[in-house]
C-alpha cells in the first residue's frame, strides 16, 4: 500500500552514535548514544502530551514521505540525484539523518548491537501489551507470531501477571524459545483441522 518513493535508504531499527547535530538542536550532542524510533515525539502536540496515544501530530509514522520534515529536501544523494528517505529514520547505512524528534537518547554503556533491538521490536511488542492491551493479572492472553514483537509482547503479558500465556507460531522450534518469555502453553496452527482461535477457546 506505499506509494513507491524510490529510490530510497530502507530500514527503521538500529542504534547509533550523533556525528553532528542541526542548528537549534539542544537535546542532543554530538557523541550521544541514539536509538532511531520511527514514531517520533514533538513533545508539543495534543498526542504528545496524552497518556493514551503517540501518534505526533508532526513525526507520526509515515512511509509515503521521503524528505525531512523541515524543508522537505533528502538529504541524501548519488550522483547529484535524491536518494530518498524511510520512516525518518533510513538505517541501513552507515550514517544517516534523523529529525531529532526521532532519536532517544541511551546510556553509552549500552551495546548498541543488542540495544537497537529496543528502538522498534521489543519497546513495539512490550508496549503493545503493557500499554495498550493492558491485560490484568490472572488473564489469559495470547500472543500470535513469537518473532522479537511476538516475544517482547509476551514479555509484556509475564509482567502484567497473566496466569495463561498462549503463544502461537507456525515454526514449532519457536516454542522453547518462547518459554523464556513466560509462554505457558503453545500452538502450532498446523497441527489442528480447526481454526486456530477455535483450538484457543477450546483450551
Amino acid at each position: 500500500g506505499q506509494t513507491p518513493v524510490f529510490p530510497r535508504i530502507l530500514g527503521h531499527e538500529a542504534g547509533g552514535i550523533v556525528e553532528s547535530v542541526g542548528e537549534g538542536v539542544t537535546e542532543l550532542v554530538p557523541g550521544d548514544h541514539v536509538l532511531p524510533v520511527f514514531t517520533g515525539e514533538c513533545k508539543e502536540c495534543a498526542h504528545c502530551r496524552s497518556e493514551e496515544s503517540n501518534l505526533c501530530d508532526l513525526l507520526r509514522i509515515n512511509v509515503d514521505r521521503g524528505v525531512m520534515i523541515g524543508d522537505g529536501q533528502s538529504r541524501f544523494t548519488i550522483d547529484g540525484k535524491p536518494i530518498f528517505h524511510f520512516v525518518g529514520t533510513s538505517t541501513f547505512s552507515e550514517y544517516t539523518v534523523i529529525h531529532v524528534g526521532c532519536l532517544a537518547k541511551i546510556d553509552p554503556e549500552a551495546p548498541l548491537d543488542k540495544v537497537c533491538l529496543l528502538s522498534c521490536g521489543i519497546s513495539t511488542g512490550l508496549g503493545a501489551t503493557l500499554n495498550v492491551a493492558k491485560p490484568k493479572k490472572g488473564m489469559t492472553v495470547a500472543i500470535f507470531g513469537l518473532g522479537a514483537v511476538g516475544l517482547a509482547a509476551m514479555e509484556g503479558a509475564r509482567m502484567s501477571g497473566s496466569s495463561r500465556i498462549i503463544g502461537v507460531d507456525l515454526n514449532p522450534a519457536k516454542h522453547a524459545q518462547a518459554k523464556k518469555f513466560g509462554c505457558t502453553d503453545f500452538v502450532n496452527p498446523k497441527d489442528h483441522t480447526k481454526a486456530v482461535q477455535e483450538v484457543i477457546v477450546q483450551m
